[in-house]
């Protein structure tokens, strides 16, 4: 992620005049240079992020007190009461409220702030890079808080989840290794998972919701192309269950088509229908992955999860409405992020400051759109 700012003529001497003694001039520069950098560095930080941009964005007036009625976002024949995951601040705990499908949802919103600054001196001399590298940090500070806030929000839902007293989380058949038979009991647990109200075979049920998307970590997509030349078989010789000791004439290859997919596919944009998004964030050792195993506790007959030893792909269904992003609109400027000049310093400081900030509120609807597996 990066952010220029053109060398021409007007924006040079825009930039100057942010330095200029007389403080009324410099103050009306800085404002009209946060007008018009604030709105860039909204699309900005919309268009950068990986988690956050699994949400659906819903819209609404700064002074407004957003709600949702969860009737609409609910199929009429749904169960009566659902559980709805949602934070209160930024990077806490997301808490889940049982509520009535009838009833109206308040959204709990919180504020993402930035606030940075850069020596007089850079503006008297038009330096116009250091200028852009300072509201390319702000951008990312506030990108690095959100993604950190959507992981919080999604590993708590899928470590918590739990329908037709199924877990929304599968554990892999071999130890450490990702096959086919993993993406196999993964959409078998979608469909078990996606039931009518009384539990049995939804409407258009050769449609019926289940996994679209697999959000995994490198080395799960190293797994996935190592199919190309490994057995992808889960039993050896006579049924028994495929062991480290085994030779490897047990193992069975991938047909000649799929192999030569996976030797022809560099990106591996999807597999079994199920598209595929890598992320750095997930893996044994990753923050993700960490946070995962913080917020899950599994009890009974729950699948264990070792953050050091083990790793999470999380799966999500787009198709249904779950994962919402409520964002505040400023009145003044109609963008989603507010880029003020910063009044705090005076001459003799020297300084030049911008504080930003936009205000948000995450939220899981539906907890039947998030499956996962642990490798």
């Amino acid at each position: 992620m990066k952010i220029s700012l053109k060398r021409t003529p007007e924006q040079v001497e825009l930039i100057k005049a942010m330095a200029s003694r007389n403080r009324q001039v410099a103050y009306e520069a800085q404002v009209a240079l946060a007008e018009f950098i604030g709105p860039v560095l909204a699309e900005v930080i919309n268009n950068a992020p990986t988690l956050s941009n699994l949400f659906t964005q819903l819209q609404f007036n700064a002074d407004d007190n957003p709600s949702i009625p969860l009737d609409l976002y609910y199929d009429i024949s749904d169960e009566d009461y659902i559980t709805v995951y949602s934070q209160s601040a930024a990077g806490g705990l997301p808490q889940n409220q049982v509520l009535p499908t009838v009833s109206e949802m308040k959204i709990a919103t919180y504020s993402l702030d930035s606030a940075l600054s850069f020596d007089r001196r850079y503006a008297a001399k038009s330096r116009m890079d250091v200028v852009s590298k300072t509201f390319t940090r702000m951008a990312q500070e506030i990108l690095l808080k959100q993604e950190r806030t959507s992981a919080n929000l999604l590993m708590t839902a899928l470590g918590a989840a739990k329908t037709n007293t199924l877990q929304h989380l599968v554990s892999a058949t071999t130890a450490g290794a990702f096959l086919l038979q993993d993406f196999n009991n993964l959409i078998t647990r979608a469909r078990r998972i996606n039931t009518s109200f009384s539990k049995g075979t939804p409407e258009g049920a050769a449609s019926a919701r289940g996994i679209t998307d697999l959000i995994i970590s490198p080395e799960l997509e190293n797994s996935i192309r190592s199919m190309a030349y490994n057995p992808i078989n889960t039993k050896g010789a006579g049924g028994a269950a495929l062991v480290g000791t085994q030779p490897n004439s047990n193992g069975i290859a991938a047909p000649d088509e799929m192999r030569m997919a996976l030797y022809n596919s560099a990106g591996l944009p999807e597999f079994y229908g199920i598209t595929l998004m890598v992320i750095n964030e997930l893996g044994v050792g990753q923050k993700y992955n960490t946070i995962f195993g913080s917020v899950y506790s599994p009890s009974g007959s729950d699948i264990s999860f070792n953050a050091s030893t083990q790793q999470v792909a999380v799966g999500l269904d787009r198709g249904r409405e779950s994962l919402i992003r409520a964002t505040a609109i400023d009145s003044d400027s109609g963008s989603e992020f507010s880029l003020i000049a910063d009044d705090q310093y005076s001459i003799r400081q020297n300084k030049i400051g911008y504080f930003g900030s936009l205000e948000e509120g995450r939220m899981v609807l539906d907890n039947r759109a998030l499956l996962g597996v642990i490798v």
